[in-house]
């Protein structure tokens, strides 16, 4: 008796590449793997490192556009306000100060906000907020800044306060704009992001295109003040001990927002721009793979040094680091 069968193969995707290696002792113990995009002054892909085509969420890299969304909206914000309507803040004094004057000054309160309770960003500011008796607070988790804009926003113009999380609601409509526009490409996918707020999917390349798109945007258009205040206020952005933060304040007119599960986003003042993602989100690798990718553009700065060093411990002393591998 014969038998006959047919078989078919399925290509398997390739890993993405090496960016970083986890060296300890002089022993490389790991890897973190991951895709790059850098663009020339004139927009053209200048370096492609795996597939910078794919759709990722930007997690925090996308609030730039959605706080030019609140201001398209009619929200006059600027300054420090608009900056921390952009931010991941590390949960620090000054940032919970004014994230409540912030609703104050639209009769809003902090219940309203739709973030989940957490403690401060920075662990340093988590150890302080715990000790002085504090417990989990929606105004301490870092993307509250954004949520009170988007809440004044809603309250100004008389939409639904209690949805405006919705993908469906007119804000959350603006942003998806606000976003395609910036990108030059359609959001592929919408999903939640950490904080509760629609998360739309962009490419590598559309990302790094979007805040290109902020630095050179006409002065006075809702891009370009946000890029203008995050730039002038960027321990608002993130806070004092924030690579962020060190970035744009030590290289002038650098546009710079981290995400959560490693993705990072840059444009420097000449519309030269970058972002990357760490496939297996390890926020650790950032520093050094941005440092590399600086590099790489010509950046020369001590900055760059400083956010590059990711030290490993043992025994309480430096035996390794994670370093760029490409």
């Amino acid at each position: 008796m014969s038998s006959s069968s047919s078989s078919s193969t399925t290509a398997v995707p390739s890993a993405p590449p090496v960016l970083a290696e986890v060296v300890r002792s002089g022993f490389v113990e790991g890897h973190h793997r991951g895709s790059l995009v850098v663009l020339a002054p004139d927009g053209s892909v200048e370096l492609a490192v795996g597939d910078t085509a794919l759709p990722v969420f930007p997690r925090s890299s996308n609030k730039p556009m959605q706080a030019a969304a609140v201001l398209r909206a009619g929200l006059d914000l600027d300054g420090e306000r608009l900056a921390l309507a952009a931010a991941s803040h590390s949960g620090e004094g000054f940032h919970l100060d004014l994230v409540r004057k912030m609703l104050a000054g639209h009769g809003l309160t902090a219940d309203e906000l739709q973030t989940p309770p957490d403690l401060p960003l920075d662990p340093v500011e988590a150890e302080a907020y715990l000790a002085s008796g504090h417990a989990r607070d929606k105004v301490a988790m870092n993307c509250s800044g954004k949520h009170a804009a988007m809440l004044a926003a809603c309250a100004m113009n008389g939409w639904d306060r209690t949805n405006y999380l919705d993908p469906a609601h007119p804000l959350q409509q603006l942003v998806h704009t606000v976003v395609e526009e910036a990108a030059g490409e359609p959001v592929t996918a919408v999903g939640t992001d950490g904080c509760g707020a629609p998360l739309m999917a962009l490419s590598l390349t559309g990302l790094a295109r979007a805040f290109r798109h902020f630095v050179l945007a006409a002065p006075g258009s809702a891009e370009r003040r946000v890029a203008d205040a995050m730039r002038a206020h960027p321990e608002y952005v993130a806070g004092t001990r924030r690579p962020d933060t060190w970035l744009m304040r030590e290289l002038p007119g650098t546009l710079s927002k981290m995400g959560a599960e490693a993705v990072q986003a840059v444009a420097l003042a000449d519309g030269r721009a970058l972002a990357f993602k760490i496939d297996d989100g390890a926020t650790r690798a950032l520093g050094p793979v941005l440092a590399r990718t600086l590099r790489l553009m010509g950046v020369d700065s001590p900055v760059v040094d400083r956010i590059g060093h990711m030290p490993l411990l043992g025994g309480g002393v430096e035996v390794g680091s994670i370093r760029a591998a490409f």
